[in-house]
């Protein structure tokens, strides 16, 4: 069963695709997963890579995201994320890309995002080529790769969950000139 833990919509229940294909993120790393982002997530643009049912993303939809684009190629997942889109009411903050997340992840500009998620599947190499990817081209503020707690993603900061675990990225800050403030103009 999956279900919303926190925010607007806590305790709705989402649909899951049917099949074996998606492997929902458990309750308890959820949990961790927004403590840890709980700052990042109000008025986010958020992106949910491999998104599966889009649990991730409607989570932080709940917790006061502006919108979520959403990716994945997999035909029963795409169907269980627009029902859940409808069931909560979202369609307007919400749009799903039937796309490999991996090309679309190549594709985006840096600071697209404010926050993005991904949890591909353990058996690929994906969530450490999404990290380089991250490094050569920052496209949110901060980016979160959930994996295998044995497979180890270069990142900033790990959190393990039993045999999960997350990997977590931040962009660099903005040189010191894009922070300085023009001066008032003459009085």
């Amino acid at each position: 069963m999956l279900r919303i833990i926190a925010g607007e919509f806590k305790g709705r229940r989402l649909k899951a695709p049917a099949g074996r294909s998606v492997r929902p993120t458990g309750d308890r790393v959820k949990e961790g997963w927004f403590s840890i982002l709980q700052q990042s997530i109000p008025d986010a643009r958020v992106l949910d890579l491999f998104a599966g049912s889009g649990a991730l993303g409607f989570e932080a939809l709940s917790r006061g995201a502006v919108a979520v684009d959403f990716v994945e190629n997999h035909k029963a997942s795409l169907a269980a994320m627009r029902d859940n889109a409808a069931t909560l009411g979202v369609e307007a903050r919400v749009t799903i890309h039937r796309s490999d997340a991996m090309r679309f992840a190549e594709r985006l500009q840096p600071g697209a995002y404010d926050v993005a998620f991904a949890d591909p599947p353990y058996a690929s190499d994906d969530a450490q080529a999404l990290a380089e990817l991250f490094r050569q081209n920052p496209f949110a503020r901060v980016f979160s790769v959930e994996h295998a707690a044995d497979h180890s993603v270069s990142g900033d900061d790990t959190r393990r969950y039993g045999d999960t675990a997350l990997t977590f990225l931040y962009a660099p800050p903005p040189p010191f000139a894009a922070l300085r403030r023009p001066l008032p103009p003459p009085l």
